[in-house]
Parts: structure tokens; sequence; C-alpha cells
């Protein structure tokens, strides 16, 4: 008798399995095409459009390891379970697209796969290019044909097991993945509707700017919450919250100078904005500027349930801080953190410096900081480093300071803090 219970269990695993495989595969054919098809007809104008949504989408940011040929690949991406190396997107028939048709490269951006069916990885970020258009993944195919090929192999990525492996993406993407073209919403404008779609697809916005599971996943392409991107110590602040990267407050033109030239009245573009910036946004016409700013201005505004700090700051501490902050920072930031308009900016009430977590405060006094020099502001003020200046105690004091300071009450930095990012 118990025999047959335990054989019937058994068989019930084994099903249980075998269907959950068949979902996953399903799942993974959804609104599929297959690989091949016809030459795309492609046209100067057709080229010049794709050159545009190149730079809208900012491809050559990751697709051009530094120093190297452009969109030849290389560059690695630093990713919580290892490291992804971005492909050739040249038309090198070895190693680039130049054996890809249009059919093929709109399945990598839609189902995210690849020519030879091959499952990418989403630190590709596919599950904001699926909304794309076709016509407009035909134009950037027909960009990227048109550039000089560059025999420049892939490197294999570096991701820790199971990671790398195609089943496990295929049961990443059967969780968390659905093929899905931008669908406009009635009930707003075309505007409304253009800033949608080059925030939530092409710009892939919240591949940064929200929050990810324990697999690396997002609720979906219009969650803007916030995110930090552990891999590179740099927190994407959430854009519905007007005490970190909210704008609803934000006059219309203040939005399209900071889209256009990384900075405004209320701060600089720092770390991995200020590359947005520098390789994409500054590019973008005026109507689609104007467009992205009405989306994210209508973004809901949800402050972050934060109370403030209200541990005074160890005596000892915040009398390092301050003496720190006259010797290196007072000269340009001005005692009561005023800054200089136009020039240098002001920490006083800067968000920066206020909201919770610490990391790009930390980040910009170790690394320094270097607004992106645009065409409309070619050369930015910049900040020195000083992380061969300033030991942990040194950056932790002056950073508490700034926290503490001029009204401020976001909380101490500890030492341990500084050295998670060291």
């Amino acid at each position: 008798m118990m025999l047959r219970a335990w054989h019937r269990s058994l068989i019930a695993a084994l099903l249980a399995l075998v269907a959950a495989a068949l979902a996953v595969l399903l799942l993974n054919r959804l609104d599929e095409s297959p690989p091949g098809g016809s030459p795309l007809q492609s046209t100067p104008a057709l080229v010049e459009r794709g050159a545009y949504l190149a730079r809208a989408g900012n491809c050559m940011g990751c697709h051009t390891e530094r120093g190297g040929e452009a969109y030849a690949g290389g560059r690695a991406i630093p990713t919580p379970f290892g490291t992804v190396f971005a492909s050739n997107l040249t038309p090198d028939r070895q190693h680039g697209l130049g054996a890809w048709s249009a059919d093929d490269f709109w399945r990598a951006l839609h189902n995210g796969r690849s020519r030879d069916g091959r499952l990418l990885s989403p630190a590709f970020p596919y599950p904001n290019y699926t909304l794309i258009q076709r016509a407009d993944s035909d134009a950037l195919f027909a960009y990227l044909q048109s550039l000089p090929a560059v025999a420049q192999p892939n490197r294999p990525d570096e991701l820790r097991w199971p990671y790398r492996t195609q089943p496990a993406q295929a049961v990443w993407r059967a969780l968390f993945f659905r093929p899905a073209v931008f669908q406009p919403d009635p009930a707003r404008d075309a505007i409304w509707n253009r800033g949608a779609y080059l925030v939530q697809g092409l710009g892939h916005c919240n591949a940064c700017h929200a929050p990810r599971n324990a697999f690396g996943a997002t609720s979906s392409a219009s969650d803007f919450r916030g995110g930090m991107l552990d891999a590179r110590g740099w927190y994407a602040p959430s854009l519905n919250d007007p005490g970190e990267a909210g704008v609803a407050a934000w006059s219309a033109g203040e939005l399209r100078e900071w889209l256009k030239t990384g900075s405004n009245r209320h701060g600089s573009a720092q770390g991995p904005m200020a590359e947005v910036v520098l390789g994409s946004t500054q590019h973008l016409d005026e109507a689609d500027l104007a467009a992205m700013g009405v989306y994210l201005q209508s973004l809901p505004t949800k402050a972050s349930a934060r109370a403030p700090s209200d541990r005074p700051l160890d005596p000892t501490l915040r009398d390092l801080g301050a003496e720190l902050y006259k010797q290196h920072c007072a000269a340009c930031h001005g005692e009561q953190g005023q800054g200089v308009a136009g020039i240098y900016p002001t920490l006083l009430g800067s968000r920066v410096v206020t909201m919770e977590s610490a990391s790009n405060l930390l980040q910009i006094i170790l690394r320094g900081g270097f607004a992106p020099a645009t065409a409309d502001k070619p050369r930015p003020f910049g900040m020195p480093p000083f992380a061969s200046e300033l030991n942990e105690r040194e950056l932790a004091a002056i950073a508490s300071f700034l926290r503490s300071s001029w009204g401020h009450q976001a909380g101490e930095v500890s030492e341990v803090d500084v050295k998670r990012l060291r």
C-alpha cells in the first residue's frame, strides 16, 4: 500500500515537472517569428532615422568598449550574477550582424532571442526593447548595417552557474518576460504617448530606475520607484519621489535643460546618468524632449516612507566634517552650501545630499563630480576626487556633516558605508 502511494507521488512529481517544462517552452515561444526573412530595403532616410534612434537608446554606450571601435562590443556590464559583455553590432559577418536579417534583429529586440536561437541575457534590456515598434526596429537595423564592419570577436559572458545556462534563462523568461509592443493609451494625447514610448521602451529608463527582485527582474516597464545599481555602487533614484528624482514640480524648461545639457539650477547629472545625457538625451530633438518631459512629469508622485533622523551627529565626527568641508569644499560650494549659480551646484537642499541612500553622495566625493560635456554646455565645471586624499573616517565625516547641516536631517554615514563603496 505504501509502495503504491510512493509510486503515485513519484508519477505526480514527474508529471508536474513535465508540465512545468512544457509551460516554460511555450512561454518562451510567445509571439515569436521564425529566423531569416527577406532583406531589408534600406534608404538614406531610413539609415538617418536609425542613427537618431540609436542615439535615443544610447546603444553605443553599452556596445562600445572604452577606447574601442564604435558598436564593436566588448564593454563589460557588471551584474549581481557576474559580468556580461556587450556584443558586436557592426555588419561583420562572422562576429557581428552581417549575416542577420531585419527579422532576426526584430526577434532579438522583441523576443530576446539571437539569430542562432540562443536566449539573450536580460542585461540586454529586451524587457524594455520588446515595446519598440517594428518600423523603428527596421530603422535601427538599417543604421547598424551601414556602419563599418569590425572583425572583433564577441567575448563570452562570465556569469556564475546556473545563470549562464540556457535553461536558467528560459525559466527566468517564463517567470518575468512577455513580449508586447507598446500600445498607446487612448486616454492620453499623442505627446504623452510618444514620451511613454521613449521612456519605457527605447530609453529603457526603468532598467536603472526600478527595484529588482532576487532574480534581477523588474515589475514592469512603467515602474520607476528607484533601484540600487549594486554592481556599480550607484543608486538610480525614484522618478516618483520628489525627494529623490521626481520632476513633477520642475518647470518644463528646467526639465528640458536637464535632459539636453545634464544640469540646471537643481543640480547636475553624475555617474551613469551623466553617460545617458552624454550619449542619448542631448541628441534628442525638441519634440521628443518635450514628450519625455510631459510623460515624466505625469508620473504619480509618491514620497518614500522615511522619517528624518533624530539621532544627533557625534560631536567629534561633526567637528571633523566641518573642518574638512571648510578646507576642501567651501571655496566652491560656499560656507552655507549655497554654491554659485551656473557654476558650482548648491548643496543646500540638494537631493543627492538628503535622500535616504548616501551612495551617490559618497561616489561623487570619492570619484569626483563630472557633469557631461554637452553641445550646449561643452565645458562644465568639475570636482576633483578625494578617494586618495581622505581616509574612510574623514569621508564618512564630511558626508555626515553635509547630511546634517543647514537644516538637513538625512542621517549619519558610517565608515562601513564608505568601505562598501571603496
